[in-house]
């Protein structure tokens, strides 16, 4: 095992070399916001960003995966591995979506792939077919957090409409497999349940479900329903 910092691309390499590493798959979390923030960039790093025209997460890492291939290092898709914890097809809980929770799929869905196609988020968070909260740099569970607050702020005047949530989390419409595949678990249902989320969509095929049986029954627990679209 070695430990680097995300901002050694240069030592990254030297490590694969000498190891003699030629196909790598990235596994876990980058969140965005920390390029801004806390990494240091060596040399080879700090000379791709200011490479690159837009620094969404596709433009960084495809960037990086393009270096390390340059160097003789395949990036794999990031799910080779663990193609039995892709969300299948269909209504993954007991209940069905409501014909309201129907509606905010679909509108969510529209909005999401249209985020998609800039890459600024994954996920979007719908009431009574309104767009409450979009996904950019704060990561998904924020998102969803951001829409419970707001929703519990307008008081009285949601009186008249439903305050229950719907989370939609789509891949982007060229999602590149090797990297920012969307992941739901434990802790998104734990946010939902707080935020007063009723429904989750995601698409099938293209988003991994970890801890799987734990995650699906906190959903039924929580009265959540989950359902996959393809």
């Amino acid at each position: 095992m070695h430990w680097l910092s995300l901002g050694e691309l240069s030592k990254l390499i030297e490590t694969f070399k000498r190891e003699g590493v030629h196909r790598a798959v990235m596994a876990g979390q980058v969140k965005h916001k920390q390029i801004f923030s806390s990494i240091r960039p060596d040399w080879r790093l700090a000379k791709l960003l200011l490479s690159l025209r837009t620094r969404n997460t596709d433009a960084l890492l495809g960037a990086v995966a393009k270096v390390l291939g340059d160097e003789g290092i395949v990036l794999e898709n990031s799910t080779a591995l663990l193609e039995p914890l892709l969300a299948k097809p269909g209504v993954l809980t007991q209940r069905a979506p409501t014909g309201q929770e129907t509606k905010n799929i679909e509108y969510g869905r529209m909005v999401a792939r249209n985020l998609g196609t800039y890459d600024i988020g994954q996920t979007v968070v719908v009431a009574e077919t309104a767009c409450v909260a979009v996904e950019a740099m704060e990561g998904t569970d924020a998102t969803i957090e951001r829409a419970g607050h707001i929703m519990g702020s307008l008081g009285d005047q949601a009186s008249l409409l439903s305050r229950a949530l719907t989370v939609v989390k789509t891949a982007k419409p060229n999602q590149d497999m090797r990297f920012d595949v969307p992941v739901v678990g434990l802790k998104t249902i734990e946010v939902m349940k707080k935020a007063g989320a009723t429904c989750l969509a995601v698409d099938a095929g293209a988003c991994l479900f970890l801890d799987g049986s734990e995650t699906f029954a906190a959903a039924e627990a929580a009265g959540i329903c989950v359902v996959c679209k393809e």
